[in-house]
């Protein structure tokens, strides 16, 4: 329940996130903590405003029924943006508005697009994590501790092949680069080893994003201390010149690995601007990995919580349905309910309507009544609500409001959800209004949650590699088949012959569509799925197809977001972050 009477008061027009989350009453983690039973010694202090939580606590209290779960995913992104973290954030604070014990559990941001083009990931607007700053830059450093033990495992192999190679590891078969969380284009394909034998054998190498490292999926999917290092021993960083993997624990590293990842195993709790907790912890990418926070926050939360409000990365065919597969299936764990966020402007843009260029106003026909652009491109939405059902679970449809939204269209949205079998189309108005504007979605989340779910996974594991693929392409990306390229052919026999063929699969691709084209908006039709390669990920335990060209290392854009952040020469604050 958040502490009533402690509430920012919504001012008009909205200030910046930044001002927002530095004006805001914050209360200390202890107190937090405090609300949902958690005492002192089930903390790691980290000053007096966030805190990691040990993992013993799921014992402490394992006679504590499990909370509600919720996902909230969104419509395929567009520039304008859906608000999926704000609505999380918002419906979070809108239950505990209603009296309810809840959590936020949600990904740390990488600082490759909070520098870059996206900005921060702590919500906004009135539904906001805080403090911002923190949550932000470098949190409690649990990105750093997966770039060290990342880049300890590359170290190891070069030192492996300096050192005579008694593994017999072929050089040209690694696939484990080295790691940075920034945006940089000029590492993605780099030399290591130039300057004669004391540096090294030169080779081909790169660099991915931090957030992209097979580490990164390990943290957010793994159990326990002694599941971790088991999960690290696995990773494989290429094969043998008679076709072997190798693995880190050949490598004899995967201990050390363990030790610098040991603390960053714990979630670390913060607050909402409404004085609900939230558990910030890991951030694997969504087009890249599997797109969710970790499994331990959501078992922590789940025995804290009546409610617990989760989040996936981008639209339903890629985080949601990841965390599906893949982390319900790490977990145990299993949603009641999914929400998907959308806008009214963002389907129109879906229908065709209007086109947006950074730096100028929106264009008159996205702000402007237009019923039939709406329909044509709400056809999207109703394809992520299908998705969602697929699974089994009752559905939600959030619209984020805005001024521009007439009585027409809204009635027009509802009228499409309800009849794609959304439970309700709630409007929301979260980022303006806080808890207060999100009470309408949070009681239809508790309808929702009551209803009685039949889960089910989209496919079975013991089916072969080619077959889950094309279920997820055919089922979710509504694509009519797939093509595997030859370098795709050769993986699925290798990882076959190698035992991986019971691996969930965890689809890369583009987020910008339901198809592999990023320009293909709405809802694609007659299409078929091109995979170009198969990469393993044994460690996290799951295989990722390449479809269409995926960038593991994003690059800075003309003006970057880092331009605006500074501090104030007279207050000593940080100032441009939003």
């Amino acid at each position: 329940m958040s502490m009533s009477g402690h509430y920012l008061l919504p001012r008009t027009p909205v200030p910046s996130d930044l001002d927002i989350a530095q004006e805001a009453p914050i209360e200390p983690i202890l107190s937090i903590a405090h609300q949902v039973g958690l005492e002192p010694e089930d903390l790691e202090l980290y000053g007096s405003y966030k805190a990691k939580v040990h993992l013993d606590v799921r014992d402490k209290f394992e006679d504590r029924p499990l909370g509600k779960y919720i996902d909230v995913t969104a419509i395929t992104p567009t520039p304008l943006g859906e608000g999926k973290t704000t609505t999380a954030i918002g419906l979070s604070q809108g239950l505990g508005r209603l009296g309810h014990r809840v959590f936020t559990t949600i990904r740390q941001p990488s600082m490759g697009p909070t520098f870059g083009i996206k900005g921060g990931a702590a919500g906004g607007g009135y539904s906001q994590v805080i403090p911002m700053e923190d949550f932000n830059l470098h949190l409690t450093g649990d990105i750093h501790a997966v770039t060290a033990s990342h880049n300890l495992l590359a170290a190891a192999i070069d030192n492996h092949l300096t050192h005579g190679n008694e593994l017999n590891l072929n050089p040209f078969s690694i696939t484990w680069p080295r790691v940075v969380d920034l945006n940089d284009r000029a590492l993605r394909s780099v030399i290591v080893g130039l300057g004669g034998k004391i540096n090294g054998n030169p080779r081909e190498a790169g660099f991915d994003i931090a957030v992209a490292s097979e580490v990164m999926a390990i943290l957010a999917l793994a159990s326990d201390l002694l599941d971790l290092r088991a999960r690290l021993g696995r990773i494989v960083v290429g094969t043998t010149f008679d076709g072997k993997p190798v693995t880190a624990d050949d490598l004899k590293v995967a201990g050390a690995m363990t030790v610098l990842m040991k603390d960053a195993l714990m979630p670390t709790l913060l607050q909402t601007l409404e004085h609900t907790p939230a558990l910030v912890h890991a951030g694997p990418f969504a087009n890249i990995a599997h797109g969710n926070s970790s499994v331990i926050a959501d078992q922590i939360a789940l025995r804290l919580g009546e409610y617990v409000v989760t989040e996936s990365g981008f639209g339903a065919d890629i985080g949601m349905e990841k965390f599906m597969d893949i982390k319900c299936r790490a977990s145990g764990l299993t949603p009641d309910c999914v929400v998907i966020v959308a806008t009214i402007r963002a389907l129109k843009m879906h229908g065709g309507v209007g086109r947006v260029i950074a730096g100028k106003p929106l264009p008159a026909e996205l702000v402007e009544e237009n019923l039939p652009g709406l329909e044509q491109g709400a056809a999207n939405l109703v394809a992520h609500i299908g998705i969602a059902r697929r699974f089994g679970v009752p559905v939600i449809v959030a619209v984020n409001r805005f001024d521009t939204d007439t009585e027409n269209e809204i009635a027009l949205l509802e009228k499409i959800s309800i009849e794609a079998g959304a439970e309700a189309a709630v409007m929301t108005d979260h980022w303006s209004q806080g808890g207060a504007g999100s009470i309408a979605l949070a009681e239809a989340v508790i309808k929702a949650c009551d209803q009685p779910k039949s889960f089910r996974y989209l496919y079975p594991l013991d089916i072969p590699i080619r077959d889950k693929i094309e279920v997820i392409a055919t089922n979710v990306y509504g694509a009519n088949g797939v093509d595997f390229l030859p370098e795709a052919e050769a993986k699925l026999k290798l990882y076959t012959d190698l035992g991986y063929d019971r691996l969930p699969i965890c689809m890369a691709k583009t987020h910008l569509s339901l198809s592999h084209e990023p320009q293909w908006k709405g809802v694609p039709r007659n299409f078929r799925l091109p995979v170009r390669d198969i990469r393993a990920s044994i460690g996290a335990g799951f295989l990722y197809p390449m479809c269409g060209t995926m960038r593991t290392m994003p690059g800075l854009p003309s003006r970057p977001a880092f331009e605006n952040v500074d501090i104030d020469p007279s207050t000593g604050r940080v100032r441009g972050l939003f």
